[in-house]
């Protein structure tokens, strides 16, 4: 319960709750501000950017006039927020939700009476251009109001009087039991005509069949069903619908490490989290969203296998270039804030052994992409026999000099692997020989160079020391069997040398050389690695504690951060994180007596 102040303290990552409508999305602090929203896609421009600096940056914020305590929660089964505000003279609800996109994308906040009779406020700052254009305001002859900055127009709607003050309008209003008033926020093109009002109530019960006609696919059960549903509810969020994209946050620079410079823009889909995602979306019963997925990672490979990117846009774009919004202080002062993402232009081995192993999981599953993946696979595959000997920036994209990673041969160890076992599994033509011997050729080079036999442990990098979470997956991907002592003496050294307040490292950024100051928190995908490498040799207690510690960790509303600061106790990185979700799903399942990943990429056919 937080208690109103007249300048209430500035919103923690854990603050937050999302809204979306599977083509961008919003996030809501407790005291009802909207504090971030891209309009109309994931990857636009903000409109609201006060999450990167402050109100003047760009924020909606309805809430009672005088101290109040807040709580809410999700609608079961829905991403429906509803946050109740509580005061001396009553109470009120405030329900947020975005329908489900038609024509237009629309943010609906609909005020509802509870008890007694309480004085409200509202604050809508748009702010255009991440927080940097003031757009035109003008009063329209139905009384809506018209906001428009070049491309871009909003449009609010509400039986509210409301009124411009200081460059941004405001409203003072009263709400009795039984009463509600709608707010709606509406956006198009500016060269568009308005788009069309309508009414709150049935947008809400349209919102709320929709979510919980989806939900009801599931095929979810068991001891964590709620947890994993509603992680399920925010991948499915977090899905751009057009093309079946999934954005690894709906943020952009959230700090790895407060006051630091480990900000990054996240709005893009990665291939490093390919397979995991295709494994969660089958395994739970959406196999709809699970070949939007394939589909959406088909086009956006396609074409010469030498230019592959570890990551694209939501729309398979390619062009991710990097820039600093310097106008921005930054998430409590985190500079610099970057949009678009410099990484998209790096090597890195592991996406092409991720690749492959997500056309294989595929094909398993019953998904059969047609047969131009496969040639596109059999050129993957060449491209793997020249390069995968070559140092990269690896799956953690360091901005330091390339490095011979462990992980990344390994899994140019797994495109080969998943070659053979595609065609002998699939009747697929390829030079099944010459690659058994690449496959025996990679191994012996990893065993060579990137096993530390004095420790015990795979390392890093070759002839390296540091350690890697990413090393965790090395008998889930089936490099090393689950019994064999190496794989185990590496798990049980990322114990000892990369667990900080019992969570998983990455990394120890003191003794990487990534380009950047050392210090981040514990990356939580991380965590569920560890979990998953515990169950895998039948640590089966142990994978559990790490499982129930790990949805401890989650906000009052269910969400994930990418990273957890274990001496602060809070939420570090881009928020809400896909590979956060997705690792719960995964782990879920690991826990479960059937459809576990952990044997689905194991597994020797």
């Amino acid at each position: 319960m937080a208690e109103a102040t007249e300048k209430p303290p500035r919103s923690q990552i854990a603050d937050y709750g999302l809204i979306g409508d599977c083509e961008t999305a919003a996030l809501v602090d407790r005291n009802g501000s909207i504090d971030w929203l891209c309009w109309p896609r994931f990857d636009s421009d903000a409109c609201f950017a006060a999450l990167l600096g402050d109100e003047s940056n760009g924020a909606w914020k309805i809430s009672p006039a005088g101290a109040f305590t807040a709580s809410r929660k999700y609608r079961d089964g829905t991403l429906i927020l509803e946050t109740v505000f509580e005061t001396a003279e009553g109470a009120v609800a405030l329900i947020d939700f975005m329908p489900p996109r038609g024509d237009a994308s629309h943010i609906v906040r609909i005020i509802e009476g509870r008890r007694g009779k309480v004085s409200m406020r509202m604050d809508l700052i748009l702010r255009f251009g991440y927080g940097l254009t003031i757009p035109w305001v003008s009063r329209l002859d139905d009384g809506a109001l018209r906001a428009i900055a070049g491309p871009s127009m909003a449009v609010l709607r509400t039986p509210v009087h409301t009124k411009g003050e200081h460059m941004r309008t405001v409203a003072e209003f009263d709400v009795a039991e039984g009463e509600q008033l709608p707010f709606v926020l509406s956006h198009s093109a500016s060269h568009l005509p308005l788009p069309e009002p309508f009414d709150a109530n049935e947008a809400l019960a349209a919102t709320e069949t929709f979510w919980r006609e989806w939900l009801a696919r599931s095929k979810v059960e068991g001891e964590h069903a709620e947890a994993v549903q509603r992680s399920l509810i925010v991948l499915k969020a977090m899905t751009y619908a057009p093309t079946g994209g999934l954005v690894a946050a709906p943020t952009t620079s959230l700090p790895e490490q407060f006051g630091g410079e480990r900000n990054w823009d996240y709005r893009f889909c990665w291939i490093r989290d390919s397979t995991l995602t295709l494994l969660s979306m089958m395994n739970s019963g959406y196999y709809e969203e699970a070949s939007e997925w394939l589909g959406w990672l088909q086009r956006a490979v396609a074409g010469d296998p030498a230019a592959m990117q570890i990551m694209y846009g939501i729309g398979g774009e390619r062009r991710l270039t990097e820039w600093t919004a310097d106008w921005l202080p930054g998430h409590e002062h985190s500079a610099p804030v970057r949009v678009g993402n410099a990484a998209h232009e790096q090597f890195q081995l592991d996406v092409y052994g991720e690749l492959m192993d997500t056309f294989h999981q595929a094909r398993r599953g019953g998904l059969h992409p047609p047969s131009s993946v496969w040639e596109l696979q059999l050129a993957l595959v060449d491209h793997v026999a020249k390069v995968w000997n070559e140092p990269d920036e690896g799956i953690w994209e360091v901005r330091g000099p390339r490095q011979r990673f462990t992980y990344s041969r390994v899994m140019a160890w797994v495109a080969v692997d998943r070659a053979i076992k595609s065609a002998e599994m699939f009747d697929l033509k390829g030079p099944v020989e010459a690659w058994r011997a690449l496959c025996d050729q990679i191994r012996a080079d990893v065993m060579a160079h990137g096993f530390d036999a004095s420790r015990n442990t795979f390392v890093q990098a070759y002839e390296g020391k540091a350690l890697d979470a990413s090393l965790l997956l090395l008998g889930q991907v089936g490099f090393l069997a689950a019994d064999d002592s190496r794989f185990i003496g590496t798990v049980e050294a990322i114990e000892k040398e990369l667990l900080v307040g019992g969570f998983v490292q990455r990394y120890p950024t003191e003794k990487t050389n990534d380009g950047l100051p050392p210090g981040e928190g514990v990356f939580l995908a991380c965590s569920f690695w560890l979990a998953d490498a515990y169950a895998l040799i039948g640590r089966d207690d142990d994978a559990r504690d790490m499982f129930e510690r790990l949805l401890a960790l989650r906000n009052d509303l269910g969400l994930l951060a990418e990273e957890y600061d274990p001496i602060a106790k809070r939420f570090a990185g881009n928020f809400p994180q896909a590979f956060s979700h997705i690792g719960l799903v995964n782990t879920a399942a690991n826990l479960a007596p059937s459809h576990k990943p952990n044997d689905q990429r194991s597994a020797k056919g």
